[in-house]
């Protein structure tokens, strides 16, 4: 029995509307893209949504969007508290508008940034907070709000892995001043590729929006709040007032999208009904320490890390893994700091990160996606239970 890292999810609707873009000879960015957004927009409460090719390009844009603000912009060398784990593109757009980051590690039973380090972690140069809620699970949003405010912090929500979660009947993605989401073939929809920036800030969207295409004014909603419009049309087509990107979205990836938010409360049911009994499975094991829900996560997988009184075992239960065709990796994309492309970063650490690297040296994940998984899991705790019980 395979147990797959992730799953098709699309169905005859999703495959209708790719047809109806490719009759209609529209495929760049067009009214799909625009229905897409404004119906994210609307399902999660925010005032301006704006979709991208990406997650990664999201993080981009977003950063990208406070380094040209009109008022107190992010300036080189200004420094950014982050967790210790993210997935890379949390943190290359930070590198590469030349930010300092400060890595602070992560609680253990969630994954999360340990909010207990914020106030060890803040320093006179620092400007910003990024937090990633990790594989579906909420950070501690509310905490981590008030800090900000509190220090007069910009407060940037990597929602990526969470689209769906929930934190006292608000959403994951939207606490923060700006966030951003992933449409990635795993995530909780799929638009093949794509991303979102969410914000409140109409002038942030406005940055973004220009930085999307270019860093032209063509795609700026009017009026518009980052530049007056000039007379001569045949310059103001294509009149260029910041270093921007092409991070575009196709039409196909908006009109599949569409047709996946529709579903997306079918598939947050069924990706929680899977939990419900990977936590009762696994949750008093005495050999594994699972991910605990804060709020309610949207479930993106399900995370196990080898206690260390366990030895160096690791191999033997990956190798079990592989033999009986379950499917893992690493936890989001470990603790960042141990990566090669660290020496490229300006940064420090509170501390020696100890929970994110035990997770990044004994922890993975399996796939959770919206179909019963119920005999695939008990299939996991069976091929576990053989692999660390042998001498």
């Amino acid at each position: 029995m395979k147990f797959e890292l992730s799953w098709n999810t699309f169905g005859a609707e999703e495959i209708a509307a790719l047809h109806r873009t490719i009759d209609s000879g529209r495929f760049t960015m067009g009214p799909q893209v625009a229905a897409f957004e404004a119906a994210f927009a609307q399902r999660f409460g925010v005032r301006h949504a704006l979709m991208a090719s990406s997650g990664s390009a999201a993080n981009l844009l977003a950063v990208a969007a406070l380094r040209y603000r009109r008022e107190r912009p992010l300036q080189p060398g200004d420094e950014v508290i982050v967790p210790a784990i993210g997935w890379a593109t949390t943190y290359a757009p930070l590198q590469q508008y030349g930010l300092r980051l400060r890595f602070v590690d992560v609680a253990l039973d969630t994954l999360n940034l340990d909010v207990a380090q914020l106030e060890k972690a803040l320093t006179p140069r620092t400007r910003m907070l990024v937090v990633v809620s990790i594989l579906g699970n909420p950070a501690a949003l509310e905490e981590i709000r008030a800090f900000c405010d509190r220090h007069d912090l910009i407060f940037l929500e990597d929602n990526c892995e969470s689209l769906g979660a929930e934190l006292n009947g608000r959403y994951a993605g939207t606490f923060g001043d700006l966030g951003t989401f992933s449409f990635f073939f795993s995530h909780q929809i799929s638009t093949m590729e794509g991303g979102m920036l969410v914000t409140d800030d109409t002038e942030l969207y406005q940055r973004a929006c220009s930085l999307r295409a270019h860093g032209w004014t063509r795609d700026l909603p009017q009026p518009n709040q980052i530049c007056a419009p000039r007379a001569d049309d045949f310059f103001e087509a294509y009149r260029f007032i910041l270093p921007g990107y092409n991070l575009r979205p196709l039409e196909f990836s908006g009109a599949v999208g569409l047709e996946q938010l529709k579903k997306l409360d079918r598939f947050l049911e069924a990706r929680r009904r899977n939990a419900a009994y990977f936590v009762d499975r696994f949750g008093g094991r005495r050999d594994v320490i699972i991910q605990r829900e804060n709020g309610c996560s949207s479930w993106f997988s399900f995370t196990l890390i080898l206690r260390p009184e366990l030895g160096d075992i690791r191999d033997r239960a990956l190798n079990a893994l592989r033999q009986a065709d379950i499917e893992f990796r690493i936890i989001t994309g470990g603790c960042f700091p141990c990566h090669e492309a660290i020496r490229y970063f300006d940064y420090d650490t509170l501390d020696n990160l100890p929970n994110a690297r035990l997770a990044h040296e004994r922890g993975f994940f399996v796939g959770n996606y919206p179909v019963d998984l119920r005999a695939k899991i008990d299939r996991l705790a069976e091929v576990l239970d053989q692999a660390l019980s042998a001498p």
